[in-house]
């Protein structure tokens, strides 16, 4: 199967010298996607107070192929060190979406948190998607579970 292709514009602004995001390693299931601030920001960063929330710009737009999706997710050694995660994890892109592609980030740590111009803040994965079809029947098949929810199975 091959490689579906992303396309990027950047936004007026943007620093171009950061790159586009890129894979890390060989074996990486995402690709780093790193801040790029305004320019009044560049010198200062951005600083998150504990449980603040904040769009951060990356400096791009995506045209992301028809049955593919962008996954945006956290970066696990900002979330072990710092409490930086993403409220809506995993951030959806849809494959018809065009405006800035910017990142969601919460500081959950107890401290507050700068964000510098060119930091790694999140990752992003790209999935194929499939749309169901929905119907409206009459009953649901029995299975050996039925109607058991959180935490019929064991323990939680």
């Amino acid at each position: 199967m091959s490689a579906p292709v992303l396309r990027f514009v950047w936004d007026d602004g943007a620093d171009r010298g950061l790159g586009l995001p890129s894979y890390e390693t060989a074996g990486a299931a995402g690709a780093d996607i790193r801040a790029n601030l305004p320019l009044d920001l560049r010198e200062t960063g951005v600083t998150l107070a504990s449980m603040e929330r904040r769009i951060i710009a990356t400096g791009l737009r995506v045209e992301i192929p028809v049955g593919f999706e962008m996954q945006i997710r956290p970066r696990s050694g900002l979330a072990l060190k710092h409490g930086i995660t993403l409220p809506n994890t995993p951030g959806t892109i849809d494959s018809d979406y065009r405006g800035p592609l910017g990142v969601l980030l919460v500081n959950l740590g107890a401290d507050p948190y700068r964000i510098t111009h060119g930091d790694r803040i999140a990752q992003m994965i790209i999935a194929p998607v499939v749309q169901a079809r929905f119907e409206v029947i009459e009953t649901l098949g029995d299975t050996a579970r039925g109607a058991g929810g959180f935490g019929s199975t064991g323990r939680f």
